[in-house]
């Protein structure tokens, strides 16, 4: 199956400045870029918690100020891109600010349905990890979540974002999934697990598979306060259905102060379905057959 992703544009255009400004090395320095251009970069103090970022224009003059309430540079990081987003996509300033003057409050992290939002989410995830560097490294990363952890501390950028572009970046059937109690917030799938027919895909909302280790961890509330991390086999069906009854690897960590649980689940191996109708042939051939 073939999908269209409706904000890869804004992702090219990240990658672009980045590879206009001559960087060829990780990490990407979101504010130091920002400040480059003029735009003043200020902390929000750690009591204020509630949006992620904030986008100020006064007249041609405009600042970011960022949330430091999870105490996490990755996710710092993150929030000033995304704001960078709305700076630098076209149309984002004047459809998020109304007038010449304002400012324009978000909520980073993938959970928004806005169309606005979305865009500057993915163009932070194409600022901070292009693919023209983040695809070499990602080579040297390993796999499952410790290649995850090995790119973040690469990137300087958080866990779940990190996660996300590396099932947006990585050949491997891989998919990551971030919950919060018994319930899925939102799951992303490489393409090649996308391909993988006779799969249920995983939907927002949907309640997390019971007979699973993230199921499981989930009902001890301090796994994800403190950051516990637990590496285990599953079984393909229980996450997606279908036929196939496949050992896979899911990998689980609670991420603290967010709130919620990052998944990956990996090691996917599917047979190709020539394989899969020439072994059913040759299971067919053994069983007997009786004369009514």
């Amino acid at each position: 199956m073939i999908t269209t992703d409706p904000y890869a544009f804004a992702t090219l255009v990240a990658e672009q400045i980045v590879k206009g400004l001559g960087i060829v090395t990780l990490p990407i320095d979101p504010k130091g870029i920002a400040r480059g251009r003029g735009i003043d970069v200020v902390a929000k103090p750690m009591e204020n918690e509630g949006v992620s970022g904030m986008l100020v224009r006064y007249d041609s003059e405009f600042a970011i100020a960022y949330a430091t309430h999870h105490q996490n540079e990755g996710f710092e990081n993150f929030s000033v891109a995304h704001e960078l987003g709305h700076y630098f996509l076209p149309g984002h300033v004047d459809a998020v600010i109304a007038g010449d003057t304002g400012s324009h409050a978000s909520r980073a992290g993938y959970s928004s349905g806005d169309k606005y939002e979305a865009e500057a989410d993915r163009f932070a995830a194409g600022f901070l990890m292009p693919r023209h560097l983040f695809f070499p490294a990602l080579e040297k990363a390993g796999s499952g979540l410790a290649a995850i952890e090995n790119l973040a501390a690469l990137c300087k950028t958080s866990l779940h974002a990190t996660a996300i572009r590396y099932t947006q970046c990585t050949r491997d059937p891989v998919a990551i999934v971030i919950s919060r109690g018994g319930i899925i917030d939102h799951c992303f799938m490489s393409e090649a697990i996308k391909n993988v027919d006779g799969i249920n895909w995983l939907r927002k909302r949907e309640g997390l598979p019971r007979n699973t280790t993230t199921s499981a961890f989930n009902k001890v509330p301090t796994n994800v306060l403190h950051g516990v991390r637990i590496e285990e086999t599953s079984n393909l069906q229980h996450w997606f259905g279908g036929r196939r009854s496949i050992e896979i690897s899911e990998d689980v960590v609670g991420l603290g102060r967010y709130g919620k649980t990052l998944t990956v689940l990996y090691d996917i191996d599917v047979p190709d379905p020539e394989d899969e109708e020439g072994e059913q042939s040759l299971m067919e051939s053994w069983t007997p057959h009786f004369r009514r």
